[in-house]
């Protein structure tokens, strides 16, 4: 009795916080919003345009990855075909040979897909582990080359563009507007959101779970693992399928990068820094990544750094993810004891921000040797030109690398000592 009480508030509160993300999702554009343009920021619109396409990709391939345990290496096949059959629906539709409202045709992407996820899905789901990686990675590669090759449907390494007004409106809008692009996403990214959640809660999802968790006990069940791993590969297609056509509806073009290695390691980082094992990890990630390529691209040309080393960090030292490390802060603030971790990450963060300012030196007066002096520039940091041939900034960098590591380190250790004192009381409390 006490148990079906208790599940209300809990759906409940995910009831809020859906309604609460969707929210900010419709307000963000005004936020920016330049009174005296009378426009949106177009930076802005693109940053949030991207984030919703990703955000429904790495959750497409976290169907793979995070509940079903399967490394793929070519998830942007999915994906870019989507894309290209886009720009062939639009452009019959600018023939009025395809009647089909443009708020509809990323269904009709996501449905080629599905049909492209069940043929790939028949020659990858025999295996598991690491010959499925090699199939998609193989896939992937083929599917690229089949990109350059054949100029009638992928158009070469140019690629094939369209126009995304060629399609009518169920609400008679043009699309010419950026904003009215963004909401279109910003829907189908709910939409999509919404029914990879209900996947998870089928017995498919439960059985994706069970073979990625014991995959002998699952067939020793009666279960046939490969049939979970074909269907779970076909519907991540669907919705990969899903965000390749709202991809080729903002950019209105679609080349061979679109179904690259590049943008299946990408989906792969978003994955797994967001953390594989939580439905809304591959959203934290997909968002962190898109901010970081989108923001961080513009402060400085070795931004692809700082992101590799992101990544091992979070292998190293969090392998759940950024998900794991705010689930793992639950049971404490349940039981009201958040805040005696306050102290600990304050004189946790000192350190870590003086490292981090080291490390950034570092990257930054190394790339400007290589890359910036020979472009005739001036390296700027913190508001500063800084000297590069001048000793001073290498060792105040080594100093606040070096020092603030090891000071970094002492400060992790008695932070790790508070935080199992707290979860041991916890947990005696409990029992």
């Amino acid at each position: 009795m006490n148990e079906a009480a208790a599940k209300p508030p809990k759906r409940s509160r995910q009831l809020w916080l859906w309604a609460a993300l969707i929210l900010i999702g419709v307000a963000m554009p005004w936020v920016f919003y330049d009174w005296h343009t009378a426009r949106q920021s177009g930076f802005v619109l693109t940053m949030m345009s991207q984030m919703g396409m990703m955000v429904i990709f790495s959750l497409s391939y976290n169907m793979l990855m995070g509940q079903s345990g399967l490394l793929s290496f070519g998830h942007a096949v999915l994906f870019g075909l989507g894309g290209y059959c886009t720009v062939h629906f639009l452009e019959a539709a600018g023939h009025h040979s395809f009647p089909v409202p443009l708020e509809l045709i990323p269904l009709c992407a996501g449905l080629t897909g599905l049909g492209f996820g069940i043929v790939y899905g028949y020659i990858a789901a025999t295996q598991r582990a690491t010959a499925f990686a090699m199939i998609t990675l193989g896939l992937g590669e083929l599917t690229t080359t089949a990109g350059i090759m054949f100029h009638h449907f992928f158009g070469g390494e140019g690629g094939i563009s369209t126009d995304r007004t060629n399609a009518s409106s169920l609400f008679g809008l043009s699309y010419g507007a950026s904003v009215q692009v963004y909401y279109l996403i910003l829907a189908w990214t709910v939409l999509a959101a919404l029914g990879m959640l209900f996947l998870t809660k089928t017995p498919l999802g439960a059985m994706a779970n069970a073979t990625r968790d014991n995959f002998e006990r699952a067939r020793f069940m009666g279960y046939d693992p490969r049939r979970v791993r074909f269907l779970q590969f076909a519907l991540s297609g669907f919705f990969a399928g899903i965000g390749g056509g709202l991809y080729a509806i903002t950019y209105e073009i679609v080349t061979y990068d679109a179904v690259s290695g590049a943008l299946s390691a990408n989906v792969v980082l978003m994955t797994y820094i967001g953390g594989a094992t939580f439905f809304y990890g591959p959203i934290l990630g997909a968002i962190l990544i898109t901010l970081l390529q989108s923001g961080l691209s513009l402060l400085s040309n070795a931004w692809l750094i700082y992101v590799g080393v992101l990544f091992i960090g979070m292998v190293t030292f969090a392998p759940s993810g950024l998900a794991g490390i705010i689930g793992a802060h639950g049971p404490l603030a349940r039981a009201g004891r958040l805040g005696r971790l306050l102290v600990p990450y304050l004189r946790l963060s000192i350190p870590a921000f003086a490292t981090l300012i080291g490390f950034s030196g570092a990257v930054e007066l190394t790339s400007f040797l290589t890359i910036g002096e020979a472009q005739g520039k001036h390296l700027v940091l913190f508001g500063e030109t800084i000297q590069v041939w001048t000793p001073q900034p290498w060792i105040v960098t080594a100093i606040l690398l070096i020092g603030g590591g090891i000071w970094l380190r002492r400060e992790c250790r008695a932070f790790a000592r508070i935080w199992d004192d707290l979860n041991a009381d916890l947990k005696d409390r409990s029992l």
